[in-house]
């Protein structure tokens, strides 16, 4: 594939593929790594992009991997971060429980502020520890619906949290 069969046909995928990388990562500036090493791939590829039966579904295929591999590296890192920290201060201290619980009631609050489904959603996962399955049962939808209502809740609480 040529410079300008590559623009023509990979270049006006960004949009779709910003808006896929969005859904799954939540930095502006991860999202535009994420969609510039996609099209570095691309093009590092671009002689063979002609094999494929849509340039479209790999593009997208790359970027959903080159998220989850973001996530999965943060993910890493924070943990490593934790486990530093607890080993520097393993003891529990009453200034540490103070936080702790303080940490807890924040939390709590935001959640008494999600919508309704949403905050009994979330509840039931988190605080009741019933599975996904179980709670759409319950509320008497799709597991699917019960994923996405989590996600969004969390996503919520995340951003009330970090706005405090």
């Amino acid at each position: 594939m040529e410079q300008e069969q590559f623009k023509i046909e990979v270049v006006p995928l960004r949009k779709k593929l910003t808006c896929c990388a969005c859904r799954l990562l939540d930095d502006p500036e991860d999202v535009e790594d994420v969609i510039q090493e996609v099209f570095l791939k691309l093009w590092y590829i671009r002689e063979e992009l002609d094999r494929y039966n849509s340039v479209e579904a790999l593009a997208m295929q790359i970027t959903k991997h080159l998220c989850l591999n973001r996530l999965k590296s943060f993910q890493l890192r924070q943990k490593e971060a934790l486990n530093e920290s607890e080993l520097i201060s393993d003891e529990v201290t009453p200034y540490t429980e103070l936080e702790q619980k303080d940490n807890v009631n924040q939390v709590m609050r935001i959640i008494d502020r999600l919508p309704g489904l949403q905050q009994i959603i979330l509840r039931m996962k988190h605080v009741d520890g019933c599975e996904v399955e179980e709670i759409a049962a319950l509320t008497g939808s799709t597991p699917d619906a019960v994923r996405m209502n989590l996600s969004r809740a969390r996503r919520r609480v995340k951003e009330l949290y970090f706005k405090m």
